[in-house]
């Protein structure tokens, strides 16, 4: 949950604190500051969470937000000497140069100020679990790890891009390194970026995925690699101060639950999201899930996720991550094993042949044919194919380019960006032993029949769990509490500006009037999170009460 910020100048002078001072303000909420901005020729410096560690020689400086996966494991894989942990990318950097981000593992964004070579180089984890974010402006480059600092320290302005707009009502996240606000955008995962002169003058970006096709390989020969990865990676998770369980569901959370008893660990704090007339598994924590806590969320919801994601699952991980504040000082997650195994429908759909009914993945926008907005939108699926077209090629199957492609923009920017947004609010840290390089060279280029087997993803998972099925993912009843609130809500969010301009008059009271429809129901919870999305980070209004009374 730790943070970093800065800015790079086009000239030498040294830049006045002020505005470095304004970045490390607006990441408050991600950690106490690390100490006062580190300021030099050209180069200013902020962190939150953790300090900024010079280099014995000199010669270079690292603000980072970062958890190494295992710092020993490094300094044995990498042949690195004897140093403190927070040392280690800067000892990497001086043997790799811009590759060294590569070596890594764990989550992490990285800043090094190279004095030697008079550049910033900023470097971001394989899977995008750590945030991270730039501005190209009159000054030079300034960058953070939440778009909303570098708009707050007035770097960046909140003007839509109308394109990636459109990707968000119709896919609930956006694709691509540009984000939703112009002028702003991300560090790709597994992308170093260097900046000399205050310009960026090299961008680089290692595969993060196994290239090749399926493999040969039994199901004993990959349960046993699957099992000795996932132990190992979990095991590096469990390092330090002893974390909690986010049990949303399914085979990713049971294999959390069952990997702490392999390792011969004693049972962690579970969080599990209840539903009325559900129980909590086990000896979880129940953390209830009712109509009163959604509606309350939603707002300061909407203020955590300034890059957005409408993905309905944040609900769940801000109420588990509220529950769990004050208690654990992290949260392991289950996330990353289903777009690892097969788990998403949408893959099973994408594996098959037109002619058996399959389907291109997100072929199909939530607004499409409902005749809400006032202009269909065209492009929405424009980042989606490029990424199919990138991810097609050395011998993947149908079914990894969509794994592929899902990885590439959705896990990153739908459902981790917001996760992190979630756990930060609560000063959490959120850590996915699924999303480690080991886990996924051990499952990614598995054969599709040891991901798919009838008709159900994760098979090797359910194999290695050896329960057929494990408790599913609670699926929020969205569709009915829209509706039961319809006759308020359509004509408050309706009237919002943000909605008025897209959409066409009255129809989108009538999404909320027929919202347990699922095609209804889905646009308009895209439509509630846009408004209330929009209030907050557009239209500047702070959140208060519930989601009806800030949009009221």
């Amino acid at each position: 949950m730790s943070a970093i910020a800065g800015l790079a100048l086009r000239g030498r002078r040294v830049p006045d604190a002020a505005p470095l001072e304004a970045l490390s303000a607006a990441l408050a909420h991600r950690g106490p500051a690390a100490g006062p901005p580190v300021l030099g020729p050209g180069l200013g410096l902020v962190g939150r969470g953790l300090p900024a560690e010079p280099l014995s020689a000199g010669a270079a400086m690292l603000v980072a937000s970062h958890l190494l996966a295992s710092p020993e494991a490094l300094r044995t894989a990498q042949g690195l000497p004897e140093a403190r942990d927070a040392e280690l990318p800067l000892l990497l950097y001086r043997r790799r140069g811009l590759d060294f981000g590569a070596g890594l593992g764990g989550a992490h964004a990285l800043a090094v100020a190279d004095h030697a070579m008079r550049r910033l180089v900023l470097a971001r984890d394989a899977f995008g679990l750590a945030p991270l974010y730039f501005a190209e402006t009159s000054l030079g480059v300034a960058f953070a790890s939440e778009p909303g600092a570098l708009i707050a320290a007035g770097f960046a302005t909140p003007r839509l891009r109308p394109a990636a707009r459109d990707e968000l009502l119709q896919l609930r996240f956006t694709t691509g390194a540009e984000t939703i606000f112009e002028g702003i955008q991300r560090v790709l995962p597994a992308e170093c970026l260097a900046i000399a002169g205050g310009a960026i003058v090299e961008r680089r970006r290692a595969p993060p995925l196994p290239e090749g096709g399926p493999e040969a390989i039994s199901e004993p020969e990959a349960l046993a690699r699957f099992e000795a990865a996932f132990l190992a990676s979990l095991a590096a998770r469990l390092e330090g101060p002893t974390p909690g369980l986010l049990l949303t569901g399914g085979a990713g959370a049971a294999a959390l639950v069952a990997g702490v008893a392999r390792l011969g660990l004693p049972p962690l704090p579970a969080f599990a999201p209840v539903l009325e007339g559900q129980a909590a598994p086990g000896d979880a924590i129940p953390v209830p899930v009712t109509r009163d806590a959604f509606w309350a969320c939603l707002p300061a919801l909407a203020q955590a996720l300034d890059d957005p994601s409408a993905e309905p699952a944040h609900v769940l991980h801000w109420l588990l991550a509220e529950a769990a504040r004050g208690q654990v000082p992290a949260l392991l997650t289950p996330d990353g094993s289903s777009e690892l195994l097969a788990g998403h429908g949408r893959h099973r759909a994408a594996m098959r042949p037109w002619w058996l009914w399959g389907r291109a993945m997100r072929a199909r926008g939530a607004f499409d044919r409902l005749e809400t907005l006032g202009i269909e939108p065209r492009a929405w699926r424009d980042g989606i194919a490029a990424a199919e077209t990138a991810e097609a090629g050395s011998g993947r199957s149908r079914l990894q380019v969509a794994q592929a492609v899902d990885m590439g923009d959705w896990l990153s920017n739908g459902l981790l960006g917001g996760l992190d947004r979630c756990c930060a609010r609560h000063g959490i840290e959120a850590r996915a032993p699924f999303l480690d390089a080991g886990v996924v060279a051990a499952t990614f280029r598995l054969p599709d029949a040891l991901k798919v087997r009838g008709g159900e993803g994760k098979h090797l998972l359910r194999r290695w769990l050896g329960t057929p099925s494990p408790r599913t993912t609670p699926r929020l009843p969205l569709g009915a509490w829209l509706e039961a609130e319809a006759a308020r809500l359509g004509p408050l969010v309706a009237r919002q500006p943000g909605v008025a301009e897209i959409c066409r008059p009255g129809r989108a009271e009538a999404l909320f009037r027929r919202a347990t429809d699922r095609r209804a129901g889905a646009a308009a919870w895209n439509l509630l999170f846009y408004a209330l999305w929009h209030r907050v980070h557009v239209e500047g209004v702070a959140p208060r009460g519930d989601a009806f009374e800030t949009l009221g």
